[in-house]
């Protein structure tokens, strides 16, 4: 992309103070990964690719399912029945030709989340269960890469930046992932569908601010309770 065709496509970025030319230049450097393009990733990919980032890769092996369609706004009625990997791709590609999409249509398993983790800069957790969200969290303290970790249900959600920097992870707020199978989740309980627009958004805001450098509160929990509308930190 020629300059003067970067500065007209974000200028808006540009113009901020903390952010400049050569923040815009950082954006378009780097390298994430979006694990899950359901309810949060898809408000995730939405705005990284619009800010311009240079390499974002996507995994999910699963397909697009009509009842996503009130949260998974990347995705529309032409959607159902194919790979949500597939369709983020369509969605990016239509959004902002530029940006480098690379699409892992497998579930993140013991066996493959080191070699798809390290190929990335910055991990962006959208993931829907405890298994899978602990796998992640370990691989990143292991190849030390930072990690931006959101959760919903129902009006409630959390946001958190885990080991940047050498910050505290997953671990050391709970330990352990609970072992009852049958909590509630969104299938059993819902969630109302701007709940993971404002939660993945806030999500893709940490994720711009790690790429720019911008200040940071890490050890630092977000609760979001959306009902009562109520924003809550708690250190760790």
């Amino acid at each position: 992309m020629k300059s003067e065709d970067i500065f007209a496509r974000y200028s808006r970025q540009i113009f901020i103070e903390e952010i400049g030319l050569e923040g815009q230049r950082k954006i378009m450097n780097s390298k994430v990964l979006v694990i899950g393009a359901g309810g949060l990733g898809s408000p995730v990919i939405q705005y990284l690719a619009a800010a311009g980032v240079g390499t974002l890769g996507v995994a999910d092996f699963d397909e697009v399912e009509l009842h996503n369609l009130n949260r998974q706004i990347i995705h529309n009625e032409n959607s159902v029945g194919i790979s949500k990997v597939k369709s983020a791709e369509q969605f990016v590609k239509n959004l902002n030709h530029q940006v480098d999409f690379i699409g892992i249509e497998s579930k993140i398993n013991d066996s493959n989340a080191e070699e798809i983790i390290s190929r990335f800069d910055i991990i962006v957790d959208g993931s829907d269960n405890f298994k899978t969200r602990y796998l992640i969290n370990d691989t990143c303290i292991k190849l030390s890469k930072p990690l931006v970790y959101g959760s919903i249900l129902g009006f409630s959600g959390q946001v958190a930046i885990f080991n940047f920097k050498g910050s505290k992870n997953l671990r050391d707020i709970f330990p352990e992932p609970p072992f009852d199978e049958n909590l509630p989740d969104c299938d059993s309980l819902g969630v109302l569908g701007a709940l993971p627009g404002i939660v993945g958004s806030m999500m893709a805001n940490l994720t711009l601010k790690i790429m720019t450098d911008l200040p940071l509160h890490v050890n630092q929990l977000t609760l979001i309770d959306t009902l009562n509308w109520r924003f809550q930190t708690l250190d760790f």
